[in-house]
């Protein structure tokens, strides 16, 4: 018998409207497949750089995505990203289905269906580059951005991440020299 798994997601939250999300998201292990930190700058490899490179086609992928700020770290990535659904149209003209959703708008994803596209996107452009070992940890962290102070600090943490990265909890089991506060 398996046991379910608890839901990381905030319960009777829509996460495909609009807001501003910052997600987390790990290598299996967290191996580090993307590259190192040097002299506090990220050193993308080849496979950071299709990670990289996944997170813009998200934006490009999605149009009611607008990407805030994001980072590829050794062994995972954090993304900053708002989702807007309102596009200004007068809709009143717009064809509507048999359902009435309006057929000019595109169908809004989910946190984790967009995720879920980046993630398997991403694995599958490294494993034809040759790193079959590649894989995502479960799931991903997720935090929904309320107000302006703490999105400040959130993009804070995104840009100066490199620097910090002797001190991040995600370097914390596979750096021998990583230091408690």
């Amino acid at each position: 018998m398996m046991r379910s798994r608890k839901s990381n997601r905030k319960q009777n939250f829509n996460y495909a409207s609009e807001g501003i999300y910052f997600i987390t998201s790990c290598c299996k292990g967290r191996v580090h497949h993307f590259g190192e930190v040097i002299n506090d700058v990220m050193d993308l490899n080849e496979f950071g750089l299709i990670a990289q490179n996944q997170i813009l086609w998200l934006e490009k992928q999605y149009p009611y995505i607008s990407l805030h700020n994001s980072v590829v770290m050794p062994n995972h990535v954090h993304i900053l990203f708002e989702i807007a659904v309102g596009t200004g149209r007068d809709l009143s003209t717009s064809p509507i289905n048999r359902t009435g959703r309006d057929l000019s708008l595109p169908k809004i994803k989910s946190v984790s269906s967009l995720i879920g596209a980046f993630k398997t996107t991403t694995s599958k452009s490294i494993h034809l580059a040759g790193n079959y070992s590649f894989s995502w940890q479960r799931s991903f962290h997720d935090r929904i951005v309320h107000d302006s102070r703490k999105y400040d600090l959130i993009n804070k943490y995104i840009t100066e991440n490199p620097k910090l990265w002797s001190q991040d909890i995600f370097n914390k089991f596979t750096n021998p020299n990583y230091k408690e506060n």
